[in-house]
């Protein structure tokens, strides 16, 4: 059986699974990671093959602790800092690899950096406890699919490939982390997500704004090649209403949606419901396309935006 029950059974056989060199997915506060052992080789190439993803495309590695840092990477005070406030939480911090990194080099190939992060949730803390050992772990989906924010969407995408799927319900934030790039003296934002760039700078100071992507070297992290979290119909936004066999997200008061992420007009709400919807009506046979209302482009609308946007870009 593929899918289980998250208890301390089942993340026990996990653990010996991770150990083994296998792939597990698991829950996190963002959204399900396809999680592999961050110090194996062969392991961490599974994770591409299943997803199909590019071999340029680096990988997150997450982390029990922050004592588990050093192992993987070289600090500075501004990572001490955004730690301290944010871990453990949807932040990932890119730094220099150190020179005894215990990651497969695989997880960000051909770079100098790694990116880090404590994820904020009791089932993937007990499953990193119990291997102990990072674990690489992208969103657990088909590459350039819709990212998955339950267990049900790992099952969809990757059925008996799996052997095991910790399910442990809706994932709280369901948007992917926030991204920052610490690996130079200026901080860039990679990646939009529920921790703000108000929120950074107020803690470190100004940051730069992200580099533009022209190449696959360019690739510091997961989430910035244009095409991304796409479902296989066609995505309109700032739609006022659906158009001849459209279905419509809604978002606070628009009318006659098929889902709407947030009658209330919350966006912290709406981020957790994005991807569900567009899995929910990602289906060709019913529609033609998805219409999306306009979200405000504040706070964590800044980052269901910026996603909003990759999947109107197609596969």
């Amino acid at each position: 059986m593929t899918m289980h029950a998250a208890n301390a059974d089942s993340i026990a056989a996990a653990a010996q699974h991770l150990r083994a060199g296998k792939l597990v997915a698991f829950p996190t506060e963002t959204v399900y990671g396809l999680g592999a052992d961050a110090t194996n080789d062969a392991a961490i190439a599974k994770i591409y093959a299943l997803k199909k993803r590019p071999v340029f495309n680096p990988l997150i590695v997450h982390i029990a602790a922050f004592d588990w840092l050093g192992t993987l990477a070289t600090t500075d005070d501004r990572a001490v800092i955004l730690a301290k406030a944010f871990w453990p939480g949807p932040l990932t911090l890119v730094l220099p690899r150190s020179k005894t990194c215990a990651a497969s080099k695989l997880v960000s190939p051909n770079l100098k950096t790694i990116a880090v992060r404590q994820p904020n949730h009791p089932i993937a803390t007990h499953l990193l406890n119990a291997v102990e050992r990072p674990l690489a772990a992208p969103s657990a989906n088909l590459s350039g699919h819709v990212s998955p924010t339950l267990a049900a969407h790992v099952e969809a995408d990757f059925g008996a490939a799996l052997d095991i799927i910790l399910d442990g319900g809706p994932c709280q934030t369901g948007l992917e982390s926030t991204v920052l790039d610490l690996s130079t003296a200026t901080a860039r934002l990679l990646r939009p997500g529920a921790i703000s760039a108000a929120e950074i700078t107020a803690h470190i100071g100004p940051i730069g704004p992200s580099a533009q992507m022209t190449t696959a070297e360019d690739l510091k992290s997961p989430g910035q090649l244009e095409k991304h979290y796409a479902p296989s119909v066609p995505v309109r936004l700032e739609a006022d209403a659906a158009e001849a066999g459209e279905a419509l997200i809604g978002f606070g008061s628009t009318a006659n949606a098929d889902i709407n992420l947030s009658a209330a007009g919350d966006l912290t709400e709406a981020a957790a419901n994005l991807f569900h919807a567009l899995r929910n009506l990602d289906d060709p046979t019913r529609f033609s396309g998805i219409a999306v209302a306009p979200i405000p482009k504040a706070g964590i609308g800044i980052a269901i935006n910026d996603r909003l946007r990759r999947a109107a870009l197609g596969r």
